[in-house]
């Protein structure tokens, strides 16, 4: 062997020496093996689940949690130098808990490969954050759409190579499903929520949209929406959060940097609050902290992954610092009285403008020869600042007044809404014997306007009117829920019918609002006479009918009807939302 050769065959040894003990340590992602080209699958999870578990044994617990529809279990990787690894124990204790999880999108995988990053670094340098907090990581919440697995299931992402998809098995939208709770991953998760009950909940994604130079977008609540004063712990911990990001040298948002126009880069941005459809709702309205996480997509898959573990460790640090006093105040919500009390179910934009200098990049639109419009091409070559609208402002939309004591689920009702409510962990109790003509508040809904096509397999429901009050039967196995309790917000979320993410709203009681019984029009023509006679003011209203409104003059079905509604055989009950306020 000629010198030469041996020189590069001990250079190539040595190289060899350096990457093996990365690629040979159980510990490594295949993101960190492969540059951040790629990233692993679910067996890659379970087997990084079990190797934690196996280094660490003292401070790592993994265990199963759900079961998906496709028959994969859904894993929980628990990690504290506490002493405590379990649920109960760490109530007990009254230990700050923080519940991470990735791939609720499971094409925006960013946050289980940064999770695992993050615990790893956390354990091998003995961090003491660990031995004053509870980490619950969920590297994947939708394990079957992430094995549906292939190239370009995220467009508009910049690696890695291949990803999971959106949805799940079912094709439902786990970030839209947090109150209806139709997945059995959703059921899943509530139940993990409720036995760990953590005082901080991270959602981690990655966004679509415009491509600008900002890396990442940080959404804490509560800061509109649930208790006032965990309003202010949320706000704080926006500003610190976003404050150490700065100092790293990152560009974070406080707001989700979606386009007012998508094709229009001058069109500005705005701030909203989400509902309780959404994770970082939910959680708020459960008097506890949320943090929506949302890399922008247009960056290398390395960067993401980069700002995602960054911010883990921030958030852990935090929650090991600051955890005592968010209990603290989250204890205070739980207390916080709502009976009676106006309480704000959804918010809107109040379209304040203001402008704002953003860093984007320059784009050009150029004609279209496939759509034939104007096609919007960005240079990210090029930084550019975009002077632009911005609408800050964030308000209330609907707003309700409480009830006094709470609310009556008839018994017709309570297999169907019960096992939802105890998925919540709403309190309730059973009613043991009849009570005739209660004296409750009903709603009647004097508009229903029902989609013409399903969102997330429903027909969802708006519904306009009023709660009064009334007398109902009420028979013994129907369920009393008060409204105080610490998820009282919650409750209210569920069970006010015009709440944005009410049960109602997604069609549990749509047939609460048919028509099953007709008068046939031979009938009525027979019996309005009788009517008229009987009731000289249903007459004077029908005559002053004919005379004001000329299109109910026109309409044979309108006249017949306006007879129908008030004859004894009409349905008293179409309408009528099926849960009372008492």
């Amino acid at each position: 062997m000629r010198p030469q050769q041996h020189r590069i065959l001990v250079l190539l040894c040595l190289l060899a020496t350096l990457v093996l003990p990365a690629a040979s340590d159980p510990l490594i992602t295949t993101a960190e093996q492969t540059g951040f080209q790629s990233t692993g699958r679910y067996q890659e999870m379970v087997r990084l689940c079990e190797s934690f578990q196996t280094e660490w044994p003292e401070a790592v617990r993994v265990y199963d949690f759900g079961l998906s529809p496709q028959g994969r279990p859904m894993k929980a990787l628990v990690v504290s130098r506490t002493g405590v690894l379990d649920a109960k124990q760490a109530q007990a204790r009254n230990l700050p808990v923080i519940v991470a999880q990735g791939c609720i999108h499971a094409g925006e995988v960013d946050g289980k490969d940064a999770g695992f990053m993050a615990l790893r670094e956390l354990l091998r340098k003995n961090d003491s954050s660990l031995e004053k907090c509870v980490v619950v990581f969920v590297p994947i919440f939708n394990v079957d759409g992430h094995e549906r697995f292939k190239e370009w299931n995220r467009p508009n992402q910049n690696g890695p190579r291949e990803m999971g998809w959106r949805v799940t098995a079912q094709n439902l939208n786990l970030n839209r499903d947090y109150t209806k709770a139709d997945c059995p991953e959703m059921r899943a998760m509530l139940d993990l929520l409720n036995s760990w009950d953590p005082i901080l909940y991270v959602d981690l994604h990655a966004t679509d949209g415009a491509q600008f130079q900002p890396d990442v977008a940080v959404l804490v609540e509560p800061k509109y929406v649930g208790a006032e004063n965990l309003q202010k712990a949320g706000t704080a911990l926006e500003k610190e959060l976003l404050s150490r990001l700065e100092e790293q040298k990152w560009k974070p948002l406080s707001f989700y940097p979606s386009l007012v126009d998508h094709n229009d880069p001058t069109s500005g941005f705005g701030n909203w609050a989400l509902p309780p459809r959404f994770s970082t709702g939910y959680w708020a309205i459960r008097n506890r902290l949320t943090v929506l996480v949302e890399t922008h997509s247009w960056k290398d898959y390395k960067t993401r992954v980069a700002v995602t573990r960054d911010i883990l460790f921030h958030l852990i640090e935090l929650t090991a610092r600051q955890g005592p006093s968010w209990l603290e105040e989250a204890e205070k919500a739980d207390e916080q009285p709502l009976a009676s009390s106006d309480v704000v179910l959804s918010f809107k934009n109040a379209k304040r403008k203001t402008m704002i200098d953003f860093p984007g990049y320059a784009y050009h639109h150029e004609e279209s020869t496939i759509s034939g419009g104007k096609s919007l091409v960005y240079d990210p070559t090029t930084p550019q600042v975009w002077r632009m609208p911005f609408f800050p402002d964030v308000v209330p939309d609907t707003t309700v007044r409480a009830p006094e004591r709470g609310y009556l689920i008839p018994k017709s009702l309570v297999a169907q809404v019960i096992p939802l409510l105890k998925h919540h962990g709403i309190k309730f109790e059973t009613l043991e014997e009849n009570r005739q003509g209660l004296a409750v508040e009903a709603f009647r809904a004097t508009e229903v306007e029902q989609s013409p096509n399903s969102f997330e397999g429903r027909q969802t429901s708006q519904l306009k009117g009023s709660w009064s009050e009334e007398k109902q039967d009420v028979l013994s196995g129907s369920v009393f829920v008060p409204i105080q309790q610490p998820g009282a917000r919650v409750v209210m979320a569920l069970l006010e019918p015009q709440a944005p993410d009410s049960l109602a709203f997604w069609g549990f009681f749509n047939t609460f609002f048919e028509q099953k019984e007709y008068m046939e029009d031979y009938v009525a023509e027979t019996e309005a006479p009788k009517m008229l006679e009987r009731d000289p003011e249903l007459a004077a209203e029908f005559r002053r009918r004919l005379t004001e409104d000329e299109a109910f003059r026109d309409n044979p079905k309108a006249r017949l009807n306006f007879f129908y509604e008030r004859h004894p055989s009409w349905d008293n009950r179409k309408n009528l939302y099926p849960i009372y306020r008492f």
